[in-house]
């Protein structure tokens, strides 16, 4: 062989393992990278949870433009519950919790609908503080809140909009529950559903819970019939509860929608505690304005631990 053929050769040898080279190297990135994909999946799903603050019902605790992490361990992780970014549910799993919330606890839940829906037609998850436990009974009077005969911890950055509450015997048709007579700052006694407790049902106190045992019975099963209450056209004088509710609340107390105005929230919704802030900018300023926006990041609130 020729010292050209001989060169040749090794020209040929040395391109192919430098193609080879090439192969491994992209399939080595492709391969890290899915990898990378699966521990964040991981990590989201079972231990830290993304969340945008939306609406000032917590102001100022949590503000608008606020984005949080969630400690979604701490009360049992769970399997995506939805599709990523859209609206359709998924059926999933739930870890053994850590810890149950507890009173003051600011929990992200997903929301359960309003106040008459059997269930929500956008999956969205809102930030509240958590007031009341299963079983407890919460009543406001005058805008302090009582939790069974208790003024309740008053929370450091607690703010009202209106300086008068509205007086009692002036109600308000919005409120949860239906036909309940009260209104915001006067609001209650009303006892917290807990899993196993039996509630008498008559036509008088039906709207109180017929949303309630609709989603938990996953239909629209009760109606009213000669005077009689019936679910799935049964006959019935008791409904046993299912499931554990908890009542949440906005610090800012006259700009939140809250369990005052849509009800309770069932335990199985709750998805952690918030934990930290770890981004926050002015959200009214739009996208496209890109640098302005930039320029409104509040330095101060990152890293800002949420309590």
């Amino acid at each position: 062989m020729t010292e050209n053929s001989k060169s040749q050769t090794k020209a040929k040898n040395g391109s192919k393992s430098s193609q080879r080279t090439i192969q491994k190297k992209t399939f080595d990135f492709f391969k890290n990278l899915f990898f990378a994909a699966i521990a964040a999946l991981l990590i989201k799903s079972f231990l830290i949870e993304t969340s945008r603050v939306p609406t000032g019902s917590m102001e100022k605790t949590i503000m608008v433009g606020d984005f949080l992490f969630v400690n979604k361990f701490i009360y049992g992780s769970s399997s995506p519950r939805n599709i990523p970014f859209t609206d359709i549910a998924l059926p999933y799993f739930q870890l053994p919790a850590i810890s149950e919330p507890d009173r003051g606890n600011i929990v992200v839940f997903e929301y359960p609908g309003d106040r008459d829906e059997l269930q929500p037609i956008v999956i969205s998850n809102y930030v509240k503080r958590c007031i009341g436990l299963p079983g407890d009974t919460i009543e406001i009077v005058d805008k302090v809140v009582f939790v069974n005969g208790k003024e309740a911890p008053i929370p450091p950055n607690i703010q009202y909009l209106k300086p008068r509450p509205m007086m009692e015997g002036i109600p308000n048709q919005y409120l949860y529950p239906k036909n309940s007579g009260w209104n915001e700052d006067n609001y209650g006694p009303y006892i917290i559903p807990k899993k196993g407790d039996v509630i008498k049902l008559t036509v008088d106190n039906v709207e109180w819970y017929r949303t309630l045992i609709n989603r938990e019975l996953g239909a629209e099963l009760v109606s009213t019939y000669r005077g009689k209450v019936t679910i799935d056209g049964k006959r019935v004088d008791t409904y046993t509860i299912k499931k554990d509710y908890y009542f949440m609340m906005g610090d800012n107390r006259d700009d939140s929608a809250d369990s005052r105005f849509w009800g309770v929230v069932p335990r199985d919704k709750i998805i952690g505690e918030a934990l930290m802030i770890y981004w926050s900018w002015n959200p009214n300023i739009p996208f496209s304005d890109f640098f302005n926006l930039l320029a409104s990041v509040r330095l101060n609130r990152i890293a800002k631990l949420v309590h």
